[in-house]
């Protein structure tokens, strides 16, 4: 606080405004509008500056506007569309252990991003539930309409992606290397002697499927292989696309010796393309996926994967929002790493 600064904005006499106590206190306009709502979140050193400088310049809060601040309920949303059931039913008991205990309470809310109202459709959910904070999953994470929005609305936000943003927010951001991890399963697959290696992507315009491939393709070219478009399939996540894209690229003439796919659900509908064909994994096909989900250990063989610590990731996104905001930390970077099991092998 510069008392140079404060004393030259009193002798002006103009009317305070919560933008000149943010700039005074060199604080964002959310935290003076926290301080005047006495929210539990703000440090007690930052609401004592805060408060001082209220005082001093004479600044009167709006009423209705403070109002609106106090209907805020201690429900924190969980906003997604994605058809991985696994990746969100993680993603929801990461943000539970999280919010266990603390008061607040989880409210999930699936959308369709290609909806004409997928905007006005959460908008009008934020709103209604008067939510205290909001968690964003891929890949709606990436929307700057919904981005906008949330920044519109002043409410708390946490971005989970695979990427870092590419503009500037105001939100938090918790962000998962995938591309390392790929690049260590196409890496894996090279090092057992694989060279004719089909590849089932994610869906189309996903960031995540993006970084995956970019990953995997550096993988194969550190050692003298790359990506056979012959042997590239489109998925969406799901099993039944995975088994779909599995069947499309083992009837190529060239049939490959081991497939990567994309998440675990199109890995396991690889396995079941597999047998359907009777190829035994991993003696004919090996197979890699990616989340290291739950289901990795319940198929036999047990699938080797890389690991996508979502539940962890939940957690510290509901973390952040529940934690003081000078505690926070704009973004949280998780590693990801391959597990290998028995469903790869060397040719």
């Amino acid at each position: 606080m510069s008392e140079d600064a404060i004393e030259e904005f009193i002798q002006r006499r103009k009317k305070a405004t919560i933008n000149d106590v943010a700039r005074l206190a060199r604080v964002s306009k959310k935290t003076v509008s926290r301080v005047i709502n006495k929210s539990p979140s703000v440090r007690a050193e930052t609401r004592d500056s805060v408060n001082a400088i209220i005082e001093r310049i004479g600044f009167r809060p709006d009423p209705q506007a403070r109002g609106l601040a106090f209907r805020r309920s201690f429900l924190i949303g969980l906003i997604y569309d994605n058809p991985n059931a696994q990746y969100v039913v993680n993603m929801q008991m990461g943000a539970l252990d999280a919010l266990r205990g603390s008061g607040s309470e989880l409210v999930v809310h699936p959308c369709d991003r290609h909806s004409d109202r997928f905007i006005e459709d959460i908008r009008d959910f934020i709103e209604l539930q008067r939510l205290a904070g909001v968690i964003i999953l891929p890949p709606i994470s990436e929307d700057r309409r919904l981005l906008a929005l949330l920044e519109e609305l002043e409410v708390d936000y946490v971005r989970v992606s695979a990427v870092q943003p590419t503009t500037t927010t105001g939100g938090y951001a918790v962000l998962s290397k995938e591309r390392i991890g790929c690049r260590a399963a196409g890496e894996h697959l090279a090092q057992l002697g694989h060279t004719q290696i089909g590849f089932i992507t994610g869906p189309e315009g996903y960031v995540s499927a993006i970084e995956r491939r970019a990953g995997f393709r550096e993988g194969l070219q550190a050692h003298g292989l790359d990506i056979n478009w012959e042997l590239e399939a489109q998925g969406a996540y799901t099993f039944e696309s995975g088994h779909a894209a599995a069947l499309k690229i083992l009837d190529r003439p060239n049939r490959p010796t081991a497939i990567f796919a994309s998440n675990d659900e199109m890995a396991i509908g690889a396995y079941k393309a597999a047998f359907e064909l009777g190829l035994r994994i991993p003696a004919d096909l090996s197979i890699c996926g990616y989340d290291d989900s739950p289901m990795a250990l319940r198929v036999s063989p047990p699938l080797t994967t890389v690991n996508l610590p979502s539940r962890d990731m939940a957690r510290a996104a509901a973390a952040t929002l529940l934690a003081d905001e000078d505690d926070r930390r704009d973004e949280i970077i998780f590693e990801s790493g391959l597990v290998v099991r028995e469903s790869t092998a060397r040719l």
